[in-house]
């Protein structure tokens, strides 16, 4: 019989991001385009528009005006009648997303360890660790087909949120029959059953998971920290030697995403944004899945779903050498954030300012016109279903405009937030198709 606490990490798993208390952030504007062409516009029939379609928000009577100040089409949409050359427009507009996400320097190639190889399920299996010049050692594992002989497509598996910072690339991997039982109810639950980056990797792709920005080997760790109160999580740290159990995991879980707010903070003072060090490690991970002799590297894809579908939409926007992006569970527009469901996402989402150049699904659409898959769910409890089908239309007209219209497609999906076997099948179709 589950136990209280049992259904609590069910729910807090199922809606993937935690609630957090939202802040304010003030950045200068530099370079690109100009402050007036970016600055919001007062416009009383738009508030009254919106006031109208939704007399409620997140935030109150303060909702209506808030949306009103998003442009109605950014200044660095490709959707502005002004852009005519696809060059010159994704020039300037990559050159200001990425002066706003403002990622960490990324270092060179770091050295891979190999810890440790075996073969399982069908998979040769590599687990790997690196050294960036911050943090502990990232972890990462790398699976392929036994047996490869020639360069296949490489794939960045981009492992998920889920409310559970204690896990990072075991989310989405499997490497024995021995599974963690939260482990397995996550992957029951929001992947079919399946760790969805083995069964691509035994489909003729090499397949590298590593742990992310304070997830897994990533995480924050207590005895690193000072100046906190860290509840259950400080008692059971100091009196629990196995990090292991059940309840330890959800103490550190609870625990970690309370600490999101404190975390996005010391970012922004530091002059940097969670996305914007989550790109900076995942080039990293490119980077090391690129140099593998059995990958060939003018194929390489990557994906996940709901914070690997975040992920995905910064680094398959930013970086052309992703050439096939698979988006899984996180599509939908600023507005819907502003509005509607801001409160259950994490601080991982935002990057000041961005809205006033780009709606969010066009920081993905920076990197038309290469193959762009998006996979969304219509009783998906983190957005509203019509601004995911508005971010579908404003990535169509993108790619229509880039003359790409066959390297776009969004598939909607019945049932709650999730990456099942269909979404798969869909998925895994598109990357064979492209790769």
């Amino acid at each position: 019989m589950k136990t209280d606490a049992d259904r609590t990490q069910h729910d807090i798993s199922r809606r993937s991001f935690l609630k957090n208390t939202a802040g304010t952030v003030a950045l200068s504007m530099a370079g690109g385009v100009s402050a007036a062409a970016a600055a919001p516009v007062f416009n009383a029939d738009r508030i009254q528009s919106l006031s109208m379609a939704s007399e409620k928000s997140l935030i109150g009577a303060y909702g209506p005006w808030a949306a009103s100040l998003l442009p109605a089409q950014p200044p660095l949409s490709f959707r502005n009648k002004k852009w005519t050359n696809i060059d010159a427009w994704r020039k300037e507009a990559l050159e200001k997303t990425k002066e706003l996400v403002s990622a960490p320097a990324k270092p060179a190639l770091p050295k891979v360890t190999v810890k440790r190889k075996y073969t399982y399920d069908g998979l040769e299996i590599e687990e790997l660790s690196w050294q960036l010049p911050y943090g502990r050692p990232t972890e990462a594992v790398l699976l392929k087909p036994a047996g490869v002989t020639k360069p296949l497509p490489g794939i960045l598996g981009l492992h998920d949120h889920a409310g559970m910072k204690y896990f990072g690339l075991r989310k989405i991997v499997k490497t024995s029959d021995d599974l963690h039982p939260m482990l397995k109810e996550h992957q029951d639950k929001d992947y079919g059953g399946k760790a969805w980056a083995n069964e691509i990797a035994k489909q003729g792709h090499v397949v590298l998971v590593h742990d992310t920005y304070a997830f897994g080997s990533r995480r924050v760790f207590y005895e690193d920290t000072q100046g906190l109160d860290w509840g259950a999580v400080g008692t059971k740290g100091k009196s629990d030697a196995d990090p292991e159990k059940a309840e330890n995991i959800r103490a550190y879980n609870e625990w970690s995403s309370e600490h999101e707010h404190v975390m996005s903070k010391s970012l922004f003072s530091a002059g940097t944004t969670w996305p914007g060090v989550f790109l900076t490690e995942d080039q990293v991970a490119l980077d090391i899945l690129a140099d593998r002799k059995e990958v060939d590297a003018n194929r390489l894809g990557c994906g996940g779903l709901s914070g690997g579908g975040l992920r995905t939409v910064y680094l398959a926007g930013l970086d052309t050498r992703v050439k096939c992006a698979v988006c899984v569970g996180f599509m939908t527009t600023w507005k819907d954030l502003v509005l509607n469901r801001s409160f259950n996402h994490t601080w991982m989402t935002y990057t000041p300012l961005l809205p006033k150049y780009l709606d969010f699904p066009e920081i993905l659409g920076l990197r038309a016109p290469l193959p762009t898959l998006v996979l969304n769910n219509n009783q998906d409890e983190l957005y509203t279903l019509p601004e995911m089908k508005q971010a579908d239309t404003i990535l169509t007209e993108v790619f229509k405009k880039a003359g790409a219209s066959d390297k776009y497609k969004a598939s909607f999906y019945d049932g709650p937030h999730k990456f099942d076997a269909d979404m798969q099948k869909e998925a895994f179709e598109w990357f064979r198709k492209w790769l």
